[in-house]
């Protein structure tokens, strides 16, 4: 176990972008960014001269015969919906917390790849400033998001559709979560003035959050009470960050403060609708790392999401002290156990270097620097989005991340 000295942590300065501490008068010998340095370095330029050789794998690079969408269009299935055996030849039935490995989903796969390469690639950029990194992931970027031949249409009409019974739904809109460090990278990567097409990146960004907030299904997946509604505002900010639009930002914070904790979490930091599923634990860490990076991406000095409470008390301090024990040690889990992968939990959440900053405190980060940072496993792989919390640090003494 590496841990984290009481010279690093006390020295931790207020510095992240987008989060304040508040419980310390912190010291300036060292900053967030550096502590993260530190840590990740070498995971990430291990990971990054990898995938200077891996070539862009876009929605154009596979197809399936069951979607209604063409060739540019993002197609996948519901991971829980099977056959029928009662009736083999109509609409699929659903069997919660158990994926289907027959159901396409290779769209999927392609964009939890952009995920893993282009933030590895822009933050091994920003610890070496060496421009072979920046231009592979906007190679990646250009193929995803501007290239005629290769680029996604930015909607998903025909994500988790559903087989013999509806073509896409509002639900599907969490498989773009695996675009919000790709958003966060492409942010970093532009600011610092190396990347390639950046103005049609960021124009493709801007169209596809105008369908999340206006389309059918934009809306029904917005108004989800579950981690659906949670994964929703996560990628509003963050699309919004990147495109300058200050408007969708200042609404997500209202969001998050009328909809989302007041919705999810319970007088105790525990998240309810989390803990009725059948992967109780995996979600509940889900949960709690998207809502613990809408508090990263969006709070601000004058609106801090991290000190947040509403008048009986709930907020993301209390979430993270509800689910700390249960990282640290699994065995006191006190609910039943997942239906799958229940071993393969937890990862190196990003929420406990996070709030490990935000609050105060010594060990959240401690127990984070234990934990493993790149799981194998792909059902794991997919619902752990935030994997490079570097590029959510601000750069000591250097140009803003915006």
């Amino acid at each position: 176990m590496t841990m984290t000295t009481r010279r690093e942590f006390f020295g931790l300065a207020a510095g992240a972008a987008g989060f304040f501490s508040v419980d310390h008068a912190w010291a300036d010998a060292t900053s967030p960014y550096d502590l993260v340095t530190t840590t990740d370095r070498a995971r990430i330029l291990a990971a990054a001269n990898r995938y200077l050789s891996e070539q862009p794998v876009t929605v154009t690079a596979s197809t399936s015969p069951r979607s209604q969408g063409g060739p540019h269009d993002y197609f996948s299935e519901g991971d829980y919906w099977w056959p029928d055996e009662k009736n083999p030849d109509g609409p699929y039935i659903r069997r919660d917390g158990f994926s289907n490995p027959a159901n396409f989903d290779d769209h999927r796969k392609a964009m939890v790849r952009l995920s893993l390469i282009v933030p590895a690639l822009a933050a091994a950029w920003e610890l070496t400033g060496e421009k072979k990194y920046a231009n592979h992931a906007s190679e990646h970027l250009n193929a995803w998001f501007v290239e005629a031949k290769t680029k996604m249409n930015p909607n998903l009409e025909y994500a988790q559709a559903i087989f013999h019974l509806n073509k896409g739904r509002g639900t599907g809109i969490i498989d773009t979560l695996h675009l919000v460090e790709p958003a966060r990278a492409a942010t970093v990567l532009a600011n610092g003035g190396v990347l390639k097409d950046a103005p049609d990146i960021k124009s493709w960004f801007a169209e596809y959050l105008e369908w999340m907030r206006n389309s059918k299904n934009g809306q029904e997946e917005r108004d989800a009470k579950n981690n659906h509604g949670t994964c929703w505002v996560l990628q509003a900010a963050e699309f919004a960050r990147f495109t300058n639009n200050s408007d969708v930002m200042t609404w997500g914070r209202e969001r998050f403060k009328s909809t989302i904790v007041p919705d999810q979490v319970a007088a105790d930091g525990s998240l309810p609708l989390e803990l009725a599923r059948t992967k109780p634990y995996s979600y509940c860490l889900f949960d709690l790392d998207v809502l613990g990076t809408i508090c990263q991406t969006l709070s601000t000095p004058q609106d801090n999401l991290w000190t947040f409470t509403t008048p009986d008390g709930r907020g993301m301090r209390k979430v993270v002290a509800f689910m700390y024990p249960f990282i640290k040690d699994k065995t006191k889990w006190p609910y039943k156990h997942d239906v799958e992968h229940w071993d393969d939990f937890p990862n190196r959440q990003p929420t406990l270097v996070f709030a490990g900053i935000a609050y105060g405190n010594e060990d959240y980060i401690t127990t984070w620097k234990a934990l493993n940072p790149d799981p194998t496993v792909p059902e794991v792989i997919r619902n752990f989005p935030i994997r490079q919390p570097l590029l959510w640090m601000e750069k000591p003494q250097t140009h803003k991340k915006g």
